[in-house]
């Protein structure tokens, strides 16, 4: 190869199959052939006059291959598709979803008709769990039946995992908030905690896996907070508006672990 094109010893050679030429330089001009068009002239001229016999079978082929080519009706044009959702949700996560919006609008009834004791609104305790449960349904290897499909995907990381995250909370929030308003829950008490306990869960998702860290959350959840303001009839300090600036630093320290261990979903472990 010689300035921008390349030289005719090594195109004469290429053309008459010469076995002497390096590897190399061989590699080297089957690449510039793809985005050099005047090489392929030349190389094309000598193949005429190094290889007759090639040409003419090139020139056969051609000859018999053209007319079927232009024969041949042109490929309609694809239809415009709807972009897929399997990016955003997985089959399994619809009976999740509905599960989760059906536990919402039960405790929303409970809360109405006064079932509740002290200060204790079910929604308020349930409201910042729920999400996770649907994090949890997305991110399930044994629930999801095209995980090998997903996995093998360019953005199955991070990417994925936050496409998934947040079309979970677009179905619930909104349940939520309607929850909230009419039970006279203000979504400060619920909504913080909310965003808070879904980073934690998946910035402990980058260690032991999305699914376990938020089953493991849930299972505390109800242990240290659900489980004593109904025992109490009050509700705990941790869902007062005392507490929503821990809230807002748990959200911070995990969404930064989230962005820190950015290249941990895109292993097979995160998904378990």
């Amino acid at each position: 190869m010689s300035g921008e094109h390349a030289s005719m010893r090594i195109i004469d050679g290429y053309a008459r199959g010469g076995t002497d030429i390096p590897a190399d330089e061989v590699w080297a001009l089957e690449a510039h052939l793809e985005t050099c068009r005047v090489c392929r002239d030349r190389l094309s001229a000598a193949v005429a006059a190094q290889a007759p016999g090639v040409a003419a079978l090139v020139d056969t082929v051609w000859s018999g291959l053209g007319p079927r080519l232009t024969a041949t009706a042109p490929m309609p044009r694809r239809r415009r598709r709807p972009p897929r959702l399997s990016g955003w949700l997985t089959p399994t996560m619809v009976p999740w979803l509905a599960m989760v919006v059906s536990v919402t609008l039960l405790a929303l009834l409970l809360d109405l008709l006064g079932t509740g004791s002290g200060e204790v609104s079910l929604v308020q305790l349930l409201a910042p769990v729920l999400p996770v449960l649907g994090v949890a349904a997305s991110w399930s290897r044994g629930l999801d039946p095209a995980y090998e499909l997903t996995a093998s995907t360019p953005r199955a990381g991070l990417h994925l995992v936050l496409r998934r995250t947040t079309s979970v909370l677009v179905v619930v929030v909104p349940v939520l908030l309607v929850g909230g308003w009419a039970t006279g829950v203000t979504a400060a008490q619920w909504l913080l905690p909310c965003l808070a306990l879904t980073s934690a869960a998946l910035a402990l998702g980058g260690v032991v896996g999305v699914t376990r860290a938020a089953v493991s959350l849930v299972a505390v959840w109800a242990g240290v907070v659900v489980a004593p303001s109904l025992a109490a009839s009050r509700m705990t300090f941790v869902l007062q508006t005392g507490a929503l600036p821990v809230w807002g630093l748990i959200l911070a320290l995990g969404t930064g672990a989230v962005i820190a261990r950015r290249g941990a979903y895109s292993v097979p472990g995160a998904r378990r």
